[in-house]
């Protein structure tokens, strides 16, 4: 079975191509190829899928074309199948979807410039610019409320967000770098029945933020795509805007997110960093 490692501001992905649709992934099968000692070693894993091959990504877009989503011209053709390091399926990730869009070109199963891929949160278009970079456009990000996370005995208010998959975004006068992210931060079960990435900020300068994020699934992560525009709209709404263009600060580097009216940018580099083949009996 080939692979290919890659990773988005040091988020990093093990890339599973499946082009005739016959990979079934088992979620110890995952977790063994995010084992950082024992495994390849990744945040997640992206397998790579034709639409039609697969019911679930035809079912998702068919609703998006039901909903009168626009559909670029060559449609879209692959599904990311995106799993969290501990075999859990996730709805969306923004981070992974740059990299899947990187090795798609790369691989040459799609054309450099504009396409659309489906994720479990809907079609997404990607756009590949000619410096490495490589821009989403994520979808309209939802507000649903105010929920609170722990650290121990600190509570840190925050926006219950949507973006695809769920998100509790936190801004804080305290120094994120100083924060203790080693455990599952708590959260109210009732407000995120499936379980939430949790996002601890600072708004620092005009339009910036520093980010820190605990995945569910993976634990604390070195950046989250659709945390940083989690981020973005939680520094928006403090700041008493709702447009504009953010940099995002992650431990793994910078992301820009831009709020628009009707939707919401995530650019950011994407980088393949290695190849190779899995033994069949690690898939088992």
């Amino acid at each position: 079975m080939r692979f290919v490692k890659g990773h988005g501001t040091q988020n990093d992905f093990v890339i599973l191509p499946d082009p005739d649709g016959s990979l079934d992934l088992h979620v110890s099968a995952v977790a063994g190829l995010c084992d950082r000692r024992t495994g390849i070693g990744a945040d997640g894993v992206l397998r790579a899928v034709p639409t039609k091959l697969s019911p679930e990504a035809v079912e998702i877009a068919d609703r998006a074309r039901e909903a009168g989503a626009p559909v670029s011209p060559g449609g879209a053709e692959w599904f990311m199948d995106y799993r969290n390091a501990d075999g859990s399926m996730a709805e969306m990730c923004g981070n992974g979807l740059r990299v899947f869009a990187r090795y798609l070109v790369d691989a040459g199963l799609a054309d450099p410039g504009e396409f659309d891929v489906v994720t479990r949160a809907g079609v997404r278009r990607v756009r590949l610019g000619t410096e490495g970079d490589v821009t989403i456009d994520m979808g309209m990000p939802r507000v649903l409320g105010e929920s609170r996370a722990t650290l121990g005995v600190d509570e840190y208010d925050g926006l219950v967000i949507d973006v695809g998959n769920p998100h509790l975004a936190c801004v804080t006068g305290e120094p994120v770098g100083r924060l203790d992210l080693s455990a599952q931060p708590g959260f109210d079960p009732a407000v995120f029945p499936q379980g939430v990435n949790i996002e601890l900020l600072n708004a620092v300068g005009e339009r910036r933020v520093v980010m820190r994020v605990y995945e569910r699934g993976c634990g604390e992560t070195p950046s989250c795509g659709t945390g940083t525009v989690a981020a973005a709209v939680a520094a928006a709404r403090l700041a008493g805007e709702s447009v504009g263009t953010w940099t995002v600060e992650v431990p793994g580097g910078l992301l820009t997110v831009t709020l628009e009216e009707n939707t919401s940018l995530l650019t950011g580099p994407a980088v393949l960093v290695a190849a190779g083949d899995i033994p069949p009996a690690h898939l088992a």
